[in-house]
C-alpha cells in the first residue's frame, strides 16, 4: 500500500507541477493583427510538412511491430524446444 502512495504522489506531482509553472506564468505579448484583407490564393506561410514525419511514424512502427513478432517467435521457439528436450 505504501509503494503504491509513494508511485501515484510521484506520478501526480510529475503532471501537476509543471501546470502551475504554467499558471505562474506571466501572458504573452501577442503581436499586433496588421490588418488588411489576406488577400486570395498563394502558398501558406509556416506550413508544417505532413510527408516526412509520417514517413518516419511509419518507419518506427514498422520496426517495433517487426522487433514484437520477433520476441514472440523466439519465445515460441524456446518453449517448444524445452518441451522436447523433457522428454
Amino acid at each position: 500500500m505504501k509503494r503504491y502512495l509513494i508511485k501515484i504522489t510521484v506520478i501526480l506531482s510529475f503532471l501537476l507541477l509543471p501546470a502551475l509553472a504554467l499558471l505562474a506564468s506571466p501572458p504573452l505579448d501577442f503581436p499586433p493583427d496588421p490588418g488588411g484583407d489576406p488577400g486570395p490564393g498563394g502558398t501558406p506561410v509556416g506550413g508544417a510538412p505532413i510527408g516526412d514525419g509520417l514517413i518516419v511514424l511509419l518507419t518506427l512502427g514498422a520496426a517495433y511491430g517487426g522487433w514484437k513478432l520477433y520476441r514472440i517467435k523466439k519465445h515460441d521457439s524456446n518453449e517448444s524446444l524445452s518441451h522436447t528436450t523433457h522428454l
